[in-house]
Parts: structure tokens; sequence; C-alpha cells
């Protein structure tokens, strides 16, 4: 149950029930009242601003129209205390046995508590990493799998009908480049004698395998072979190996996709798919023939000063308008972008989200064009941008891999850190804000240390039921012996952890409509802290403890808390794509 959309339902019901009516004799509109945590913890559990969204269009003094709302909400069972704050906030209270009820709620649901209806099984694309296919994933692709891997698996448990996808850049001059780097290592491995790798080509050691690998098959063949023919079987090669490393790159990272598309598929048979885009903005009116200014700064790779074919996006939103067909008849890199994304509207997809890095800002705008001009403004584009991270040991730069040749590998920072840690802590700042991710802080032992903190978090709540088995031996610890003895939990510290617990939903919800899913670890780390805090007040205080032998009833209240802690670690930290350790090692 998410209880500010619950208690919504109920003050809206209590505003019917006072039978307020609009001076203008039309329908109250109750849309801007929302019931949020009021700023002020000690004011209440509750807060709602209806009192004063609705004075003016009724007629009544904001304050005046809160005694009322005040005094009707008291009515309600749940509700344990009213008062009004302010000018005009109407604050509530809650009843203990309300909190209680939650618990067992959650420990009926176990790691599905949370899980929203929201989405309503709305189709979402999130295309995200989609890193040209010529060599290792690096850590400017980390950020950018973690954000959209953690925001499809929210979207997904808030009830969007969500596809994970990988545009695979296997078309234009970067995979030539790749082809003539392996021909050069594929020449190595039969024996040629490779000195300094030209300028221009990729010098990573990360394609001596598949050099090797071509020798073996081919032998002395592909030497033998027209240039183009040789380079043309080299390129496939090349690409398919470096999409099964950067697959394995994904995989050690617990990032997986539900679609790998290919953009050569939009080249196949003339370009077909890209004409075939291109005709339907003809039909809509959205191309024309014609030349464009020279932008200003530095001139971009596809601008000409001849007449090309033009994709009309001043028209929908965008700065310039765009070319699709050079004045030689070949095509733009963005119209192959208009093909993959006719192609995913075609598909059913309602809302696209593209996350993509930093330097890509420009781009925003133009897709968000594209989208409305392919669909008439009925499809939803988001497009969020990954900020760079930048990596030290100790507060000291990290130096770049020797086996990449040009940057650190993401396959170096989860060997060395693990893939947790990796995970949470790119998820621990906004993603459009910049990233410090210090090897040696994300490892140690400490409360500084988020990802640690959290985990350590489950793993104490395992301890509990392991030391619980210790000392009672025949403790009934199934769920539903945990909640019968909920009331028992009386402490401010075991009700504030309830509080904190019955937070989840909504913030679920929250972060997938934001598509903020920093809000998820963010959460998990407060809602640690309070159990540590819990915890800590019973090493102080020997009546506060989670086990107590001589009341057998009270633990297994204190059980049941605990075990409500570790659902909601546990479902929490799978939304980030981490684990919930039993144990810390």
């Amino acid at each position: 149950m998410n209880i500010f959309a619950d208690f919504s339902a109920r003050v809206k019901k209590a505003i019917e029930t006072l039978g307020l009516q609009p001076k203008d004799g039309g329908i109250l509109d109750v849309t801007r009242v929302t019931v949020e945590p009021p700023r002020d913890a000690s004011h209440g559990d509750l807060a709602t601003n209806a009192a004063m969204v609705l004075a003016k269009a009724v007629g009544e003094n904001p304050r005046a129209l809160a005694e009322k709302l005040a005094a009707e909400l008291a009515k309600d069972a749940d509700v344990a205390e009213t008062s009004v704050a302010g000018p005009g906030f109407v604050n509530l209270r809650l009843a203990q046995s309300f909190w209680h009820a939650r618990l067992g709620e959650i420990l009926d649901s176990g790691t599905e508590y949370g899980r929203s209806t929201l989405g309503g099984g709305k189709k979402i694309n999130v295309e995200y990493v989609s890193a040209n296919p010529t060599g290792p994933m690096h850590v400017g692709h980390c950020r950018g799998a973690v954000v959209g891997d953690a925001l499809a698996n929210l979207m997904a448990f808030a009830g969007y009908d969500v596809t994970r996808e990988y545009y695979i850049n296997d078309a234009g001059a970067q995979i030539d480049v790749l082809g003539r780097s392996v021909l050069l290592r594929y020449r190595e491995a039969l024996g040629e004698k490779i000195d300094e790798i030209p300028a221009g080509l990729y010098p990573g050691d990360y394609l001596v395998p598949v050099g090797q690998a071509l020798a073996k098959e081919f032998g002395t063949k592909l030497l033998e072979m027209p240039e183009q023919e040789a380079l043309s079987i080299v390129k496939d090669r090349a690409i398919d190996a470096m999409m099964a490393m950067i697959r394995d790159d994904l995989a050690a990272l617990n990032v997986h996709h539900d679609v790998f598309f290919s953009e050569r598929s939009l080249h196949a048979a003339n370009g077909g798919a890209i004409r075939s885009a291109i005709n339907d903005l003809t039909l809509k009116g959205h191309v024309y023939k014609g030349t464009l200014p020279p932008p200003k700064g530095q001139l971009p790779e596809d601008w000409e000063d001849r007449e090309q074919t033009l994709f009309r996006s001043t028209d929908v939103g965008d700065d310039i308008d765009r070319p699709l067909i050079k004045s030689d008849g070949s095509f733009t890199y963005f119209a192959a972008d208009v093909a993959y994304m006719k192609d995913k509207y075609e598909r059913g997809f309602e809302h696209l989200i593209y996350i993509l890095g930093a330097d890509h800002g420009g781009y925003v705008k133009r897709l968000e064009a594209l989208a409305r001009a392919l669909s008439g403004g009925k499809l939803e584009l988001t497009v969020l941008l990954c900020q760079l991270v930048k990596l030290f040991r100790a507060g000291e730069p990290v130096r770049m891999s020797k086996r990449s040749g040009e940057f650190v590998t993401l396959r170096d920072v989860i060997d060395e850190v693990g893939r947790d840690p990796v995970r949470f802590m790119m998820l621990y700042r906004k993603s459009d804000a910049p990233l410090d991710f210090d090897f040696q802080k994300v490892t140690e032992q400490s409360k500084d240390n988020p990802v640690f903190y959290v985990q350590y978090a489950s793993a104490r709540c395992h301890s509990v039921f392991r030391q619980a088995k210790e000392q009672f031996g025949d403790l009934d610890v199934a769920r539903d012996g945990l909640k019968k003895n909920a009331h028992l939990l009386v402490d401010e510290g075991e009700l504030a952890l309830i509080r904190k617990l019955v937070e989840y939903p909504r913030m679920v919800e929250g972060a997938a409509q934001a598509m903020e899913p920093h809000r998820v670890a963010f959460y998990l780390y407060d809602l640690a802290s309070m159990l540590h805090g819990q915890w800590n007040r019973g090493t102080d205080t020997e009546s506060l403890r989670f086990l107590k032998v001589n009341d057998r009833e009270l633990t297994t209240a204190r059980l049941g808390l605990v075990q409500a802690v570790l659902d909601v670690l546990s479902s929490g930290l799978a939304l980030i794509g981490a684990e919930a350790p039993a144990e810390m090692r």
C-alpha cells in the first residue's frame, strides 16, 4: 500500500463529506490536493494542503477550513491525532495499530512489497550502453549501463512493460578502422613483425586474440584475397568478437539486455529501412530539398554547402533542420536514427528512453523532434544524460589500462572492487551530476562506504535470525508467527523503522515517475542507518535488543520487524542489481 495515495483518497472523501462547493457553482477541483510527509517530523506522520488549495474556490478562510477538515479526519479510526499548522496545513498522526497492520502487509508480501501497478503495462523501451563494438567496455560506459539497467528494473517493478535494448553501432567509419586494426593483428599472428601501431588504428592488445583466431581459421587465405573482400570477412568476425567481449563485460556487471539491434540491418537491401523511414517523414510533410547555413563554431562532418534532403525538424521543436541524404546520395548518420526510431515505434513502444553520455547533449532536441514527427506527438521520449565518472585511488587519479591502450576498462574496475560496489556507487549520485569513484573508499568497511553500510544491514538481519535459532531453538519464525505479536512494538525506534519501511512503495513510484533510480540507493542507505541505529540502542539498553530470551512474544514481534527490513533491503538491492548478503566477508 502507498499510504500517501491511500490517505489522499481519504482526504478527498472527507472533503466530499463536508459538502464543500465552489462559489461559482461548478465542480470542485481537488487535483492539487496532496498528502505528503510534513516538513517537520515532530508535527505528525502526514500533512495535507487541501484547505489551502480549496479555500479560495469555496470562499472560506484557509485555517478555518483546515479546522473543519481536521475534525472530519479525526473520525478516521486510523488517525490518532490531527492538528492545524501554519497557513492551513492539516497534520495527521496515525495510530500505532495502523503501523502494526502495515508491518503485517510487508511480511505477507515479502520482497514483492512495493511492487506497483502504476505503469499499467505501458510499453517502454530503455536503450542504454550502445557502445561502438570496437573494444572492451570502458569505465565511461559504466555509469550509463548501471543507470539504464537499474531504471529498467525500477520501471518494471512499478508496473511498466519494459524492454532493455542495446543499439549496436556496427556501421560507419569506426568499423572500417576496427577491420583494418584486426587485419594488422592477423598479419602479426602469421609472423609478420608489427612495430608501432599506425596512427588512426586501435592499439589495444584486446585485438591480438581476434587476429590469432583469424589466422587459425583462414591461414594465409585472407592475404590472397582482394583487400575489400578480406576486410568484409574481417569486419564480420571482429564485430562478433567485440560483441562477445562486451556481453561478457556487461554480464560481469549484472547487466542484461533483451534486444541487441544492429545498425547494419538498417542499411541492408540498399538501405531499405532508412529509405522507408524518410519516405514516411516525406508523406507527413517533414522532408524537403534545400541547403543549410554553416553552423557556428566547428563544422560537423555531415554539413555540406550544397542542396541536400533535409528533415524540417525546426517545425517540431529542433534548433536547426537536419540533413538526411547528402548531395552525393549517401545517408547521414541521423538518417539511420530516423529508421531506428521508426522501427521502435512500429514495435508498439509508447515511451522511448535513451541513456546517453553528457557529450550527447546535442542529440536531445533532434530526437525529441523526430519522435513528434514520426508519431504525430503520440510517442513519448526521454533522454537522460550521464555525467563523467572520475576514478581515484586514495585521492589520486587512476592511470589508464595497459590492456586497452587508451582507457580504464570496465572489467578492470569490477575485478578490483566487485560488481555490487560499482553498481551501487554509480547510483549514489544523480546521473546528471559528476561522480568521483575512489577504489579505496568503496572497499572500506565503514559507514562512509554506502554499499558496505547497506549490505552490512542485510547481513546483520540474517545474523539476528541465526542468533535466534541458537538461543531459542524451537522459536517459530514463519511469517504468520512473526506478525501476530506486532502490537508489542511500541518503542519509538521500532515504530520509526516501520514508518520508513512504509515509505518504500511511494519511493518506488516516485523514482519510476521521475526516472531517478538513484533515489533507491539513497532510501536504502537511510533504512540501513535506522536499522543500525536501533541495533546500537539495544547494545546500550538491554530491553531494546531484538532478542529477549525471557520474552518470546516480544522477540517474535521484533524478528518480524527485522524480517520486514530484510525484505525491503533485498527488494531495493535487487532493483539496483546488487545482492543482499547473508554475511559479510
